[in-house]
């Protein structure tokens, strides 16, 4: 007897649940949670002395390109940059460190978000090797350490379904003017 094992490379989702999707309070509380996720001022004037602002913004780009390479999933880069400014708005972090814990951030999203998680040396030779992955792995532990291990974080992707089907609604009943305005009234 042989068996045959006919799996595919394409990931199937699961779809949205309907009954979550009209029910208000559900992006009431998505709108009240986000704000527990977002640093509370410009962590650039207070805390960080080494980091500039476009720094920052090289790293996002490398941890984006890392992310559409490896077909991450779509909510894995939006919570890696949320992890790393909520990191950087407590803790002060030398510019050598970054990409570092750029790296970081992007191996614990993928933990949560992926079905097949980024793993640590596949991250390090997106570095050029410049770090170990028992860096990273020490790393990790500090960041969850400094996030107190709340990773399950509100992003933009999570609104996109409720902005989406709101606009749908409002459109249905006499233009977007009216979605739009319905959608901000929330």
């Amino acid at each position: 007897m042989e068996l045959l094992c006919l799996e595919m490379d394409t990931i199937i989702r699961a779809r949205s649940d309907p009954n979550l999707l009209r029910d208000d309070r559900v992006l009431q509380n998505l709108l009240t949670i986000e704000e527990r996720f977002l640093p509370q001022y410009s962590y650039f004037k207070g805390v960080q002395k080494d980091i500039q602002p476009f720094m920052r913004r090289m790293v996002a780009t490398w941890m984006l390109e890392v992310c559409e390479e490896q077909k991450c999933e779509e909510e894995v880069f939006p919570l890696a940059m949320n992890y790393l400014d909520r990191f950087l708005a407590v803790v002060p972090t030398k510019k050598c460190n970054l990409q570092l814990l750029g790296a970081v951030c992007m191996f614990l999203a993928s933990k949560l978000k992926e079905t097949r998680p980024l793993t640590a040396e596949k991250l390090c030779i997106y570095t050029d090797n410049s770090i170990r992955p028992q860096e990273l792995l020490e790393w990790e532990l500090v960041v969850l350490g400094k996030l107190k291990w709340n990773l399950a974080a509100v992003t933009p992707n999570d609104f996109i379904e409720h902005i989406m089907r709101r606009l749908k609604r409002g459109m249905g009943r006499g233009g977007g003017r009216q979605a739009i305005v319905s959608l901000l009234s929330v």
